[in-house]
């Protein structure tokens, strides 16, 4: 019984001297492993660009806003800048400040005033409030207000101009 195990161990140790000259001749294929972070780049190889920052909402943005509940949606467009901001509805003929009123680490909030168009002067447009979320190079972006005492919720994907 005791010459079992041993057969066992020198069986496999013929099997692995036999395979030696083989795996010389057919080397294993290169590592697909990423190269050290100090490893320059190659000559003419185009660096890639950094996603934008989610925190930078700044620039103008265009788009539709669907309204929950209507299946038509609106044009829609917001200009932000460091100074402020202004919303523009150009199929319902309404213009809004924005004024900002607070911010997460990902979202910022405003405060809308429409301008132009203003549902209390025979307008389409109430006053409401603006959420936004940028996501790469999106903006996404959730309305709402209450006119003539109904909840209005609008949504939309807007994309940079």
């Amino acid at each position: 019984m005791k010459m079992v195990p041993n057969c066992g161990a020198a069986l496999s140790l013929a099997f692995l001297l036999a395979l030696e000259p083989a795996l010389a001749q057919f080397p294993p294929p290169p590592s697909t492993t990423a190269p050290p972070e100090d490893t320059p780049p190659l000559v003419g190889k185009p660096k890639k660009r950094a996603a934008p920052s989610a925190s930078d909402i700044t620039g103008t943005w265009i788009g539709q806003l669907t309204q929950v509940g209507s299946d038509t949606p609106h044009q829609f467009e917001i200009a932000i800048s460091a100074s402020g901001a202004e919303t523009r509805y150009p199929d319902l003929d309404c213009v809004g400040k924005l004024t900002r009123i607070g911010s997460s680490k990902s979202y910022v909030f405003f405060v809308e005033t429409i301008t132009k168009g203003q549902a209390d002067k025979g307008g389409r447009c109430p006053d409401g409030t603006v959420t936004v979320v940028r996501q790469g190079y999106k903006l996404a972006l959730r309305w709402f207000g209450s006119i003539q005492d109904d909840l209005v919720v609008a949504y939309g994907t807007l994309s940079k101009k």
